[in-house]
């Protein structure tokens, strides 16, 4: 089975500015993640589904 492809974002989601780079897998650093080069913040994107979600009742 392969790896997963890259979700890529088109903005920082905490900055919001565009100028994003893959970021380098280390210890600390997950596969995927991006880096901001304007707020200096490293982050991962996860796809959790597709679809309405379920909705249980109590």
């Amino acid at each position: 089975m392969s790896a997963p492809t890259r979700a890529v974002p088109f903005y920082c989601p905490y900055c919001g500015e565009e100028d994003l780079r893959p970021a380098e897998q280390t210890e600390k650093v997950p596969h995927g993640a991006w880096y901001c080069a304007d707020c200096l913040r490293t982050f991962t994107v996860k796809m959790i589904g597709i679809g309405v979600p379920e909705v249980t009742k109590r």
